[in-house]
């Protein structure tokens, strides 16, 4: 088979199934896995794919159409609980934390600590209900109009977040790399959270292995204003690189067996 054929059958995969894994590619062209990388390389400088650590995944769009709520609010794949689980860690006694909500964000519930107090500031309906319930976390919602996919994300809950004072805010988003920062597929859902990241002394950024070096429709905030950036194992180690040479402090991750 020629490199061109194995290429076209590599991109009919990954535009299938959304990524695909480079030891699984060279089993099945029956190459080896530094020929596959080759491919995986040439093809991510075409434009065509984004290359990861195990293989590669398909580019995103620069906007993104509403998620189900059923993969939304779900257990989430093993990279977003690991992710979740690392940034639960943070979470001090006394501090106040904004917790969105994104997929990661329902996902860091599960992990957050319960042998201390702390607030809780969340402009999603979803996140405040199951909050509610916590006697040790005490619990803000942002008013404003309630939009089913990004939350509370209008100018009245810009405004309102304007007048809080936060200790550390979990951000997310479409993607971040080190030439756009953090990136959203709105301008509202950028502004909103331009903001809370204005009004909190530190910033954290949730993001798996398939959103770094992705780049969304708009700009959330650049990452000279970031300060922790917390992926999975498969994060493509070059943009990891590039990241922390901006002074981001990146962590990652690791599988758990």
């Amino acid at each position: 088979m020629f490199a061109e054929e194995r290429r076209e059958k590599i991109l009919a995969k990954i535009k299938a199934s959304r990524r695909v894994f480079a030891k699984e590619l060279a089993d099945e062209f029956q190459v080896s896995i530094d020929t596959v990388r080759r491919d995986l390389t040439t093809m991510e400088e075409e434009g065509l794919l984004k290359r990861t650590h195990g293989g590669a995944v398909s580019l995103s769009k620069v906007r993104r159409f509403p998620m189900d709520d059923k993969i939304r609010y779900s257990e989430g794949t093993e990279h977003q609980n690991a992710v979740a689980k690392l940034a639960a860690s943070y979470i001090e006694q006394g501090d106040t934390v904004f917790i969105g909500g994104a997929s990661i964000h329902y996902i860091l519930l599960k992990y957050l600590p319960v042998d201390r107090d702390y607030t809780v500031i969340t402009n999603s309906l979803i996140i405040a209900e199951k909050l509610k319930n916590y006697g040790h976390i005490e619990t803000y919602i942002v008013c404003g109009k309630i939009e089913r996919e990004e939350g509370i994300v209008d100018p009245l809950a810009t405004e309102f977040v304007r007048t809080l004072r936060i200790d550390k805010a979990f951000l997310t988003g479409g993607g971040i790399s080190a030439k756009h920062g953090l990136s959203s597929s709105t301008p509202e859902g950028a502004i909103f959270q331009r903001t809370v990241a204005e009004v909190s002394r530190q910033k954290i950024c949730l993001a798996n292995f398939d959103k770094v070096g992705t780049e969304f429709f708009a700009r959330t905030i650049a990452l000279r204003e970031l300060d922790v950036l917390i992926t999975d194992w498969e994060a493509p180690e070059e943009e990891l690189e590039k990241i922390q040479q901006t002074g981001v402090k990146v962590l990652v991750a690791q599988e758990t067996i």
